[in-house]
């Protein structure tokens, strides 16, 4: 490379990287030949519009690439094409959620004064921006109906939810999040949508490479779009699909295109396509039951040494540590300044029910993807719990 300041930015990341422990719950490390495929020619195609649908010339091997990315996405979650459609254009998970509420309850489509209401976890309690919360776009120009976890149990109520869905009458249930450990009752969660006729979404960006590994429960036959990214256990490139029933997808693909983006990154795309094929093999099944394993273990070394665990453990790559209510009086920025220190790489994150702002919350979340993809075991776990444990209490 010619460019030196870049050259070198580039190489100090990659010495940091390679230097700190990752213990982001959103973060993983792609293979060689992901990251070959996003450094590719495609990345010169200007490719607008869909195969066989451009608005360009030259699209005969993007077309095929495009075809093939698909093909991979369907086949990889057991979806049959007659069922099933997935756009693989998205740029990322905030515009893939926000296609679908575009295309599911348009704005200007109810009467005047109305808007359409997202029904969604409530943020602090483990749920997502773009779940219709209010400093989002998809909180401005759609409601929030929030449902929360137990107080006690740090676990999703689904009786309340239904109760909730049954009084507010939201146009979507959103079930999949950011920062809730347990497997999630994706059938209760289509019963409660099912009553009150709202379409149910299901947003697998975290647990998508778990589920690929048939680690955690799948939600597509529960479901009437389930979005990912592409970027987190599922170890692929930043980027999103949308997987849609094949009534709802024609509205999904003009909401994604022309109604949000242009011409799609088709070198990402060329790279989702190689980590898709990456994912559909044993050792991405032993991958993510590692993934798993090492969380628990993770989890439960720590508790040993005296951290509260939110909802006393993990059945996927993440979970919360209570560093505050725990008992060892240590707020969320300052534990993860000080593991970053150390450096081991975790971000501070809001616990259900918490007392202390968002900017310095009373918790941590930690996530075991990206070190298992570095080979560590559960022996690793307990050795890096015990030196968490001895950063946070000096």
């Amino acid at each position: 490379m010619n460019d030196r300041e870049v050259k070198e930015l580039i190489q100090r990341e990659q010495t940091r990287q390679k230097k700190s422990v990752n213990l982001i719950a959103s973060e993983n490390y792609v293979s060689k030949d992901v990251l070959a495929a996003l450094s590719s020619p495609f990345t010169n195609k200007y490719a607008e519009g869909y195969p066989g649908k451009r608005y360009y010339g030259g699209n005969e091997v993007v077309d095929a690439l495009e075809l093939l990315t698909q093909k991979r996405a369907l086949a990889l979650f057991g979806l049959s094409p007659d069922e099933w459609r997935v756009n693989v254009q998205p740029l990322s998970g905030s515009p893939a959620n926000m296609a679908v509420y575009l295309a599911l309850v348009p704005p200007g489509a109810l009467p005047a004064g109305r808007r359409g209401k997202i029904m969604g976890l409530e943020l602090s309690h483990g749920g997502h921006l773009t779940h219709g919360h209010k400093v989002s776009a998809t909180g401005k120009l759609w409601k929030q109906i929030s449902y929360t976890v137990n107080e006690k149990t740090e676990l999703l109520d689904y009786s309340a939810l239904k109760k909730t869905a049954k009084k507010e009458k939201p146009h979507i249930i959103v079930a999949g999040y950011t920062a809730y450990s347990r497997i999630i009752d994706w059938k209760k969660i289509r019963e409660s949508a099912r009553a009150v006729r709202a379409f149910c979404l299901a947003d697998i960006s975290h647990v998508a490479g778990l589920v690929a590994g048939g680690v955690y429960p799948s939600p597509f036959s529960h479901m009437d779009v389930v979005t990912m990214t592409t970027h987190k256990t599922l170890r692929g490139p930043r980027a999103a699909l949308i997987f849609s029933r094949t009534t709802l997808s024609s509205a999904i693909d003009k909401s994604v295109f022309p109604g949000l983006q242009g011409g799609p990154h088709m070198n990402t795309i060329a790279a989702v396509a190689v980590a898709l094929k990456e994912a559909h093999t044993q050792a991405f099944k032993k991958y993510a039951q590692q993934v798993v394993r090492n969380a628990r273990v993770l989890s439960q070394e720590l508790s040993v040494c005296g951290w509260r665990i939110v909802s006393g453990g993990t059945d996927s790559h993440l979970f919360l540590v209570d560093t505050w209510r725990g008992g060892n009086g240590i707020g969320g920025k300052e534990a993860s300044e000080k593991l970053e220190q150390a450096g081991i790489i975790v971000n501070k994150n809001t616990i259900p029910y918490d007392t202390r702002t968002p900017n310095d919350p009373s918790g941590i979340r930690l996530g075991t993807a990206a070190e298992t993809t570095r080979g560590k075991k559960e022996k690793d776990m307990i050795v890096l719990a015990r030196r968490i444990d001895t950063v946070l209490k000096k």
